[in-house]
C-alpha cells in the first residue's frame, strides 16, 4: 500500500485527486495539505510514501517545503504536481529533491503509475519537462565520462524511453517485455553511463550522442 499525502491550495482539486487515487486499491490518500508548512506538519505526523506537491502556494512554497520535506523525511517521495512547466520551476524542483515532474493536465492514468513509480524509488517527468532536462545538460560544455562498457541494442532502447520520462511499466508495454525485465534494464544502464539516477542516465546518455538527433 503506497500512502499519499496531498498538497495543493486549491481544495477542490485536493479533493478531486483524493477521489482518483483513492479508487486504487494500493494507493491510500493519508492526507491534505493547503501549504508548504502544513504539509511538513502532516507528513511528520501521516509519514507518506508520496507527496503531491504544488509549487506556487501561500505561507510556504512548493519548492521551499520539498527541499525541507528531503532533509527531515528523506523516505518521502515527492512529485512535482503543477500547471507550470517554465524552465526555473522544473530545475528547482528537480534540484529541492523532487523525483517526478507532472502538470495538471496530466491523464489519471499516468498520475497514478507516476505514484507507483516513484514508491519504487523512480523518477517520473512529463515528457515536455524531460526535454528541458536533457536540451539543458546539452548545452553545458562539461565533457560526460565514458562509459564503462556499450549499451546493447536494447538497452538503448530503453533509455531513450527513460529520456522520454517513461516509467519502468510504460517501457515494458512498448518494448513488450516484462517489467522486471525493464527495471534489471535500467540497473545496467545507470551502471554502464555512472549515473546515480534515471534523470541523470537520460542527461548523460544526451551528452553522449545516444538519443539520437
Amino acid at each position: 500500500m503506497t500512502r499519499v499525502l496531498l498538497v495543493d491550495d486549491q481544495s477542490l482539486f485536493r479533493e478531486a485527486l483524493a477521489v482518483l487515487l483513492s479508487v486504487h486499491e494500493d494507493i491510500e490518500v493519508v492526507g491534505e495539505a493547503g501549504n508548504g508548512e502544513e504539509a511538513l506538519r502532516r507528513a511528520a505526523e501521516l509519514a507518506p510514501d508520496v507527496v503531491l506537491m504544488d509549487l506556487r502556494m501561500p505561507v510556504l512554497d512548493g519548492i521551499a517545503a520539498t527541499r525541507r520535506l528531503r532533509a527531515e523525511r528523506p523516505g518521502a517521495r515527492v512529485i512535482a504536481l503543477t500547471t507550470f512547466d517554465d524552465d526555473a520551476d522544473v530545475f528547482a524542483a528537480l534540484r529541492a529533491g523532487a523525483v517526478g515532474y507532472l502538470l495538471k493536465d496530466v491523464s489519471s492514468e499516468r498520475l497514478v503509475e507516476a505514484v507507483r513509480a516513484a514508491a519504487r524509488d523512480e523518477s517520473v517527468l512529463q515528457p515536455s519537462v524531460a526535454a528541458k532536462v536533457v536540451a539543458a545538460f546539452a548545452r553545458l560544455p562539461d565533457e560526460p565520462p565514458p562509459v564503462t562498457s556499450p549499451l546493447s541494442d536494447r538497452e538503448l532502447d530503453v533509455v531513450r524511453l527513460l529520456a522520454g520520462g517513461h516509467s519502468n511499466r510504460e517501457i515494458a508495454a512498448a518494448l513488450f517485455l516484462a517489467e522486471g525485465t525493464v527495471k534489471n534494464h535500467v540497473t545496467n544502464v545507470l551502471g554502464k553511463l555512472g549515473a546515480r539516477d534515471r534523470t541523470q542516465a537520460a542527461l548523460r546518455a544526451r551528452a553522449l550522442g545516444l538519443l539520437g538527433p
